[in-house]
């Protein structure tokens, strides 16, 4: 009882401190808030666009040049606008807007005829993303709706084979539905690092480390206090994020048990601060932590399989993120999420991660007493 007492007043004591430190605060704030909102809405990212400007220059002024302007439409892109044939350079040159689609005069004469008509497409390339991959949807939307008119029908040809696709757990395909759970991944990690580190380094520069060690405190209660104090913040805005954000704002769909994923939630939490003890020990000073913490935080990102999915990883590098809680997070978070998957189907993931958390937490415990001991 006398170590649970311990470890519940050393707590209190590092939510004090972090409740001064208001820098700290607005960060856990913003990036749960705000911060999770912007990376997962916008992360139509990867191998899609969002919201991207087309402005038309119509010289023909026919039915076909205002079919092809109301073939674009949101989420992809903006409804598009029209300007005059002098207004282009300066609007690409202000950004103000992407692709600059020139439909000469006689194109649908000259479709209807049978030639083939050209269609200039001028493209802002600074927009890097969108002039990549909005160049193909463009143009494959341009171009099915000029064959469209041309064949006088929706159906051009009848396929060989009719494939019926049908998307299990995403039926939209939708990129957000995804990043979200990266992204809660992302924070998670980033966050509970850093404030564990950072609190073991506080102690460190601020000398008050020599005197917790001559109380009647273990390294263990030390190690265990900040842990639970740092991880019960990130908990905290972890909650209100996948209410307040992830099915609120963002209205993702949640198939799955919410307890479920807040119970392993906690166990991921205390893996990723035993990394940050971690961290706090092998770093003397702040400057180093920061380092350390960019060499650690992005493999964790990256090799989750939030990012590229794990199959898709060089094949000697796939054994290897197994020692990533990450990793495991990612696979129970996304299966509760998506698939509705109960604790029988994860609960392998959550003993991976709890179990590489108290590795962790072992090893910062042995370099503690050593460290300490050296004075």
């Amino acid at each position: 009882m006398r170590r649970i007492g311990n470890v519940f007043w050393l707590m209190g004591k590092e939510l004090r401190v972090l409740w001064r430190d208001l820098v700290l605060l607005l960060l856990v704030v913003y990036s749960f808030g705000p911060g999770m909102y912007i990376e997962s809405s916008g992360a139509g990212g990867s191998g899609t666009i969002n919201n991207t400007a087309v402005t038309f220059v119509d010289e023909d002024r026919s039915s076909l040049s205002r079919a092809l302007q109301t073939a674009l439409f949101p989420p992809m892109f903006l409804p598009p606008n029209e300007a005059r044939p002098d207004e282009v350079e300066r609007m690409l040159d202000w950004g103000e807007t992407t692709f600059v689609v020139v439909v000469p005069a006689g194109f649908e004469a000259d479709v209807r005829a049978g030639r083939t008509p050209t269609l200039q497409v001028n493209i802002d390339a600074t927009k890097t993303m969108q002039a990549s991959v909005g160049t193909g949807y463009l143009t494959a939307i341009l171009t099915a709706e000029v064959q469209r008119f041309a064949a006088r029908t929706d159906l051009a040809a009848s396929p060989l084979l009719d494939l019926v696709v049908r998307r299990a757990y995403n039926p939209a395909g939708n990129n957000v539905w995804l990043s979200a759970i990266s992204g809660l991944l992302n924070q998670l990690s980033m966050l509970t690092i850093v404030l564990t580190g950072a609190a073991l380094i506080r102690e460190r520069e601020h000398g008050t480390i020599e005197h917790l060690m001559v109380m009647p405190i273990s390294a263990v209660e030390i190690a265990l206090a900040k842990i639970s104090a740092n991880a019960l913040v990130i908990f905290v805005a972890f909650v209100f994020s996948l209410f307040v954000v992830v099915q609120g704002a963002l209205d993702i769909p949640f198939a799955g048990s919410e307890t479920l994923l807040m119970a392993g939630t906690l166990i991921y939490l205390f893996a990723a601060a035993s990394i940050g003890i971690l961290l706090g020990i092998v770093a003397r000073t702040m400057a180093q932590l920061a380092l350390l913490i960019m060499l650690v935080i992005m493999p964790i990102m990256i090799l989750s399989g939030g990012m590229t999915p794990i199959e898709s990883q060089p094949i000697w590098l796939q054994p290897i993120t197994f020692l990533l809680p990450s990793r495991h997070y990612m696979e129970f978070a996304q299966a509760i999420t998506y698939r509705g998957a109960d604790f029988a189907i994860v609960w392998s993931s959550f003993l991976w991660t709890f179990l590489l958390g108290a590795l962790f937490l072992g090893v910062s415990l042995i370099l503690f007493r050593r460290s300490v001991s050296g004075g």
